[in-house]
């Protein structure tokens, strides 16, 4: 799938048509502490195995890709949906 680096599109914060680029979300680090992290390491704890066997074989073919649309106006992110699945992505410079 290709893509241009720019398009005219409508930024809902000018609410009007603009310029903006886009921009692929890189993936963050998990939480440390949050509530289901927290959860986890209780339940790995004095164990010292996974608490349910990891399904083998059964991974996705491709990963979601989350794309964000900066305006060059305001600079504002808009994502866009909540991500796709695509085998190749490109992004076109011109």
């Amino acid at each position: 799938m290709k893509v241009p680096k720019t398009q005219r599109r409508y930024c809902k914060y000018c609410k009007k048509h603009t310029e903006q680029t886009v921009e692929i979300a890189k993936r963050r680090p998990r939480k440390k502490n949050s509530k289901s992290q927290r959860r986890f390491k209780r339940k790995l704890k004095g164990y010292g195995s996974f608490p349910k066997e990891n399904p083998k074989g059964r991974e996705k073919p491709t990963r979601k890709l989350d794309l964000r649309y900066r305006c060059k106006e305001c600079g504002k992110l808009q994502p866009i949906g909540s991500g796709f699945r695509v085998k190749k992505f490109e992004i076109q410079k011109a």
